[in-house]
């Protein structure tokens, strides 16, 4: 097996995303225009996208990553707008574009096109996750877009098996489609609450950080593998999972936390970075296939389809926001009366991306009865030009679009007064609990180091209120940030003499080892990265 291509193609979009964070184009939008270039790069090997790769592969590790990030307070909160997007827009989409497509192509049936309508039907996960990092989306809009991202491929994927189905003439039915979509729904999130506290309890009792992260490398592969043997919703499983685990994610211990984070956010720049490559590389291998529509009217399709599924999302989006509030007055007061700018916003943000590519590539060559599969080619390359016109136009336009709009952002100040409220009553519980720890001649301490306990929980309980307060006028820090910086200028110079220290064989190397750990963590307690 020759592994050149994929080392290739890992380091590649590596580099160009660690690029593109010194530029103001989101790293998605260049990756996949540096694919799109490549692609035609005399020697650059063929990449196919694998949907026995990408589907049971590369899917349920960013969805996992997604789910765990999200807030699961928060998406119970937008529980109805959430499934509106990710269930009924996706069978209104699925729907509107596949009979839009039928009347636009000549010959191309309607079952064929309902399956391109099921396949380009879903938001992309990554994408709209990316987006709501890069442009600072009000919390409501983004909780609502990851929300949908998370659950709206399983819709898509069964929306997709109950078309084909029809297409290739297995005799596929409504009450069949219903009954299926209705199997993958509740067996996925049957699944995912079965395996969700065995896997929590197994979490909570190893002993070893290293065997914890092990473990939750693992948890995403098992949850969608052991779903979709049964013909249930891996999607579905791996999310319910993901968000119990990362609910209950203080239960597990600080070691196992701190390494997580780190090798799930290598994990996820690593699949990002070459998904949205591997969207870009794909022109090549499209445009070969496409035979008796090159250079004819395929183009003028694609850009009627484009238009289709930008229009049918803002055709679902408004009354989907604003009806329930019309017929419910529960819901009139409990839920205040949004403006017309959030739903655009929702409605503009829908990009779609890998999952649709691996979708319709997993389209068969033949039917039943041996003839080849109407328009296949057609519709991967209206599938792949939809995937590039979303993620281009749209995620191009949609940070000057939110300026334009003047959406209010995240509260920061709000936000930082609630995070100190929040440490001031921690920081009392504490204080209690040391005094009651030390007034036990069990835990008798010296006064020196009974003070240093009680100097760290000041320390920490006043930072986060000096972030609230004035800044240096020379520096532009505050106190907290001149505080941090002086902590990290001392333990390097510590580190420094730790290391000439190694170089002069007056330690050896696993000493080194052991003294820059214990340096790491204190860096790490002075130092908190803002996020």
């Amino acid at each position: 097996m020759d592994v050149m291509p994929l080392l290739l193609l890992v380091a590649g979009s590596a580099t160009i995303a660690a690029a593109a964070r010194r530029t103001p184009v989101p790293a998605p939008l260049l990756l996949v225009a540096a694919g799109l270039v490549i692609s035609y790069v005399p020697g650059v090997p063929e990449y196919t996208l694998d949907p026995h790769v990408v589907l049971p592969l590369i899917l349920p590790p960013l969805l996992y990553t997604a789910a765990t990030d999200s807030s699961y307070l928060d998406l119970r909160a937008q529980l109805r707008p959430v499934a509106l997007l990710s269930v009924g827009y996706v069978l209104f989409a699925t729907f509107a574009v596949g009979w839009a497509a039928y009347l636009i192509v000549p010959g191309l049936p309607l079952t064929a096109a309902l399956v391109l309508g099921a396949v380009v039907a879903p938001p992309d996960a990554v994408a709209a996750t990316a987006v709501a990092r890069r442009v600072g989306l009000p919390s409501r809009v983004t909780t609502i877009l990851q929300g949908e991202s998370l659950v709206n491929d399983a819709t898509a994927i069964t929306a997709y098996r109950v078309a084909l189905a029809a297409a290739v003439g297995e005799g596929a039915t409504w009450a069949g489609g219903i009954a299926e979509f209705l199997v993958a729904a509740i067996g996925g999130i049957g699944f995912g609450l079965v395996l969700m506290a065995p896997i929590h309890w197994l979490r909570t009792h190893l002993k070893e950080a290293l065997l914890q992260n092990t473990l939750s490398l693992l948890i995403p592969f098992v949850a969608y593998a052991a779903a979709e043997q049964v013909h249930a919703s891996g999607v579905l499983a791996v999310v319910t999972v993901a968000l119990y685990l990362g609910h209950r994610a203080w239960q597990v211990d600080f070691a196992t936390r701190l390494q997580e984070e780190a090798v799930w956010k290598m994990v996820a720049f690593v699949l990002e970075s070459a998904v949205f490559a591997l969207i870009g590389l794909q022109l090549r291998v499209i445009i070969e296939g496409l035979g008796e529509y090159e250079g004819g009217p395929a183009a003028g399709y694609a850009v009627a389809v484009f238009l289709v599924v930008v229009a049918s999302r803002f055709v679902w989006v408004y009354p989907a926001t604003f009806l329930p509030r019309l017929l419910s007055k529960r819901i009139r007061e409990r839920e205040d009366n949004p403006t017309w700018k959030g739903p655009f916003v929702i409605a503009w943000a829908g990009m779609r991306g890998v999952v649709s590519l691996a979708i319709a590539f997993s389209i068969p060559l033949t039917m039943h009865g041996g003839e080849p599969f109407p328009e296949r080619n057609l519709i991967l390359f209206l599938t792949f030009t939809t995937v590039i016109g979303t993620l281009v136009l749209q995620g191009l336009t949609l940070p000057p679009l939110i300026r334009l709009l003047k959406l209010p952002g995240r509260d920061a100040q709000a936000e930082t007064l609630a995070e100190a409220n929040a440490q001031a009553q921690a920081s009392r519980a504490a204080e209690r609990r040391l005094d009651e720890l030390l007034s036990d001649e069990h835990n008798a301490l010296p006064g020196p180091l009974a003070d240093r306990l009680r100097a760290v929980l000041e320390r920490r309980r006043n930072a986060v209120w000096e972030r609230l307060g004035q800044v240096n006028p020379l520096t532009g820090e505050s106190v907290d940030e001149t505080y941090r910086r002086l902590a990290r200028e001392m333990i390097g110079a510590e580190r420094s003499v730790f290391v000439k220290l190694r170089d002069g064989r007056y330690i050896d190397d696993e000493m080194l080892r052991t003294l820059l750990r214990r340096l790491d963590l204190e860096e790490a307690a002075a130092y908190r990265e803002a996020a």
